[in-house]
């Protein structure tokens, strides 16, 4: 929970970064905690999230779900394909909180898109405060660039959400090991996929971003 070291590159590069902290949900005063970090420049919260973590969702987790609507700040989820349903009641219970699910929540990262769970993701879009990263190619699917094999994924969320609620991310570090580059990862949504317009690679690629981290 210690987020010094992004908190101190964010006073020294004012307006050049936003910020993604972690805090912990179980502690009394964690909304006056978010508030706090909310004034220096953070914007979201991570939250660990695969189906077991979910399941132990408690009145923590919901403080934090209420303060994150109430301040316009986002739970940034790095959801495993089987929490799914799980954050669909959440986002049910808290329907004006900013929701962003991390790289397809990870959904064909261990084999073959299930189509249940492709199902869950896309239910999520009945929130319009829902967001997805369309992001961390290097992980799924055959995990080998240019990655087009992942453009049915990217087309069916595309229509389901709208460009507007995805955001192409970076992963860093992880996008530049084993010979994957952040090249080969933009150049997916920018210069491979014909089904996505000039507005479409705006949101995704910078506006999505900015309306969410930024605004």
């Amino acid at each position: 929970y210690d987020n010094r070291y992004m908190l101190d590159m964010m006073e020294k590069h004012r307006g050049d970064f936003s910020g993604v902290a972690i805090v912990d949900e179980n502690s009394p005063d964690v909304c006056a905690t978010m508030n706090s970090l909310a004034k220096r420049g953070v914007r979201g919260f991570r939250i660990y999230t695969s189906k077991a973590q979910a399941e132990a969702w408690g009145d923590g987790m919901k403080k934090m779900w209420a303060c994150a609507a109430d301040n316009g700040l986002a739970m940034c989820l790095l959801a495993d394909p089987g929490s799914l349903p799980i954050v669909h009641k959440m986002c049910a219970q808290f329907p004006r909180t900013r929701v962003v699910i991390d790289h397809f929540a990870r959904i064909g990262m261990k084999g073959p898109v299930d189509p249940t769970d492709l199902d869950n993701l896309c239910r999520l879009a009945e929130f319009p405060a829902t967001h997805v990263k369309t992001s961390a190619f290097y992980a799924l699917g055959r995990k080998q660039a240019p990655y087009t094999d992942m453009a049915p994924l990217v087309r069916k969320l595309r229509d389901t959400y709208g460009a507007q609620l995805l955001m192409w991310a970076s992963d860093c570090p992880f996008q530049v090991q084993n010979g994957h580059t952040y090249a080969g990862s933009i150049s997916l949504i920018r210069d491979r996929l014909d089904f996505l317009s000039t507005g479409d690679k705006e949101w995704m690629l910078r506006k999505t971003a900015e309306k969410v981290f930024f605004s």
